[in-house]
């Protein structure tokens, strides 16, 4: 009696490169899926046996091994789940030689085939491997000579001034994909150019805009959700300032063309939105020049974040700081978040003997030649010196405590416990500021009619209701405190879940933040 042949566990792999014509009852990935299949149930006496699961990729390059389904896919071989992985056509899998050769490794490691429905090769023998090369060659020149193609074709057509797709920018509709200007809205752009001009400071236009209720474009993406209808930041508002589309232009590589659409911003409010910018731009520079740090690039905090210089002007004088990355990007900074420039510069020259400064001739040449990296910790500085090639030199621990820093003391509430608590953090105030202004668009949208209940809102944010009943309540948030948010001065254990439970009256709210 013949021995029945080993179960083989195959697993089909299928994908397309874009998202077109994925709407459809029987698309690319059904037919890829269906053929494969089919396959594998031909080859059912030899073992082979479909096992559960849909390893679809709709909508992503073959260029790249970062793929959701195919992630999966490679999980599930090195689980050891996989013993045949059955595609369509090779390029299904990768259009990229050094791509396939990680994936054709990883199949040797965890013993698995490789089968193309169209393309007969095996993967275990040298001139199937030679076969896969040749054919993943031609794969990768199309993909190539396709990316030149659409390269050219976008160029060519903003060139012409027509629009190629991404986010719709305040102002504008998209009508036959084409801009076209929203009154309303493009009123609202020219009234941010007018202020910034006014202001001739982005973080006032940004209170300014905040206090106004005045946020960023929302609109809806493919897959229902939305982006945008967000408070203004700085990035954000120096986006908006620089765009060259509400000059009726399209930019190219730095190039500039006619577009289509028509400005709704004029000439001369532009160009001096651009002057004002520019001249804050040279003053963040001069304050920047290297010599002016003499320890950029080389300083860190206890917890390893780089530690970089700024500079603040207070009374017409510059104060130079080095501050942790950590406490700009709202994370948690080490022991030493922030200290004087001049303070630290001293105290690391003073390490470094006179005769090498001499030899090297400035402090900062000398810096830069004899010392690799500095740790900043609350009561030393950890200094690690360049060492010879091959050769290890222990790091130089100089004593240092970082100067207590006066500043005056702000009360923002009848407590003086919560006034000495500290300020609102980077990453609290952000988030408030975020929340409140999307509890005022929700605010206005049920007085407006646009949504009829807290429901109908939960639908279009792709939400639950409870977070819209618990978050709507930052719409109602009392002006000293909304004011002490944007000022920065809240006490810091103000956060966003105090609207949840914030009571209705404003002297109630008060009172409970000096608990």
């Amino acid at each position: 009696m013949k021995p029945q042949p080993k179960t083989l566990r195959c697993a089909v792999y299928t994908r397309v490169s874009t998202e077109y014509g994925l709407e459809q009852d029987f698309n690319s990935l059904d037919a890829q899926r269906e053929a494969s299949e089919a396959y594998i149930k031909s080859q059912s006496h030899e073992g082979w046996r479909l096992q559960p699961g849909n390893y679809d990729d709709g909508g992503f390059s073959g260029g790249t091994l970062d793929r959701p389904a195919l992630q999966k896919l490679l999980t599930a071989i090195r689980q050891r789940k996989i013993d045949v992985v059955v595609v369509y056509k090779v390029d299904r899998l990768t259009r990229s030689l050094a791509d396939f050769a990680k994936l054709v490794e990883l199949f040797d490691a965890h013993d698995v085939s490789f089968v193309s429905v169209t393309q007969s090769f095996n993967t275990t023998t040298s001139m199937g491997r030679l076969t896969l090369n040749v054919l993943l060659s031609f794969a990768q020149f199309e993909r190539e000579v396709t990316g030149e193609r659409i390269r050219d074709k976008i160029a060519a057509s903003k060139r012409k001034g027509m629009r190629m797709g991404g986010p719709t920018p305040l102002g504008y509709d998209v009508v036959d994909k084409k801009l076209v200007p929203n009154a309303e809205e493009a009123e609202r752009v020219r009234d941010i150019f007018r202020t910034y001009v006014e202001q001739k400071s982005l973080i006032k236009t940004l209170v300014d805009l905040y206090s106004r209720n005045i946020v960023t474009k929302r609109s809806s993406r493919r897959d229902g959700s939305f982006r945008g209808g967000i408070a203004f930041n700085k990035s954000g508002l120096v986006h908006l300032l620089q765009n060259r589309v509400y000059r009726g232009e399209v930019v190219h590589k730095g190039n500039y063309f006619p577009g289509e659409h028509a400005a709704i911003v004029d000439a001369e409010l532009f160009a001096t939105a651009q002057r004002v910018m520019g001249s804050n731009t040279c003053q963040r520079e001069s304050a920047r020049l290297p010599h002016a740090y003499l320890l950029a690039g080389k300083l860190y905090d206890d917890a390893g974040n780089r530690m970089s210089p700024v500079t603040a002007r207070k009374n017409g004088r510059h104060y130079r700081y080095y501050v942790s990355v950590a406490e700009s990007q709202g994370r948690k900074p080490g022991t030493v978040a922030r200290a004087s420039a001049d303070d630290l510069e001293e105290t690391v020259l003073s390490s470094i003997p006179l005769e090498i400064r001499e030899r090297h001739g400035s402090s900062a040449t000398a810096i830069r030649s004899v010392v690799e990296k500095i740790l900043v910790q609350a009561s030393q500085l950890q200094i690690h010196f360049v060492a010879a090639r091959g050769s290890k030199r222990k790091p130089a621990i100089i004593p240092w405590s970082a100067p207590t820093r006066t500043r005056k003391r702000e009360v923002l509430l009848p407590s003086d416990a919560v006034a000495a608590e500290g300020r609102i953090r980077s990453e609290n105030r952000a988030r408030l500021l975020a929340g409140m202004a999307t509890a005022r668009r929700w605010v206005d949208e049920l007085i407006s009619k646009k949504s009829s209940t807290t429901e109908t809102i939960a639908l279009h944010e792709g939400i639950s209701e409870r977070s819209v009943r618990m978050n709507i309540n930052l719409a109602f948030i009392a002006p000293d405190i909304v004011a002490a948010i944007i000022a920065g001065t809240a006490p810091k254990s103000l956060k966003l879940e105090f609207g949840a439970n914030a009571p209705p009256s404003w002297i109630d709210q008060l009172d409970k933040m000096s608990c």
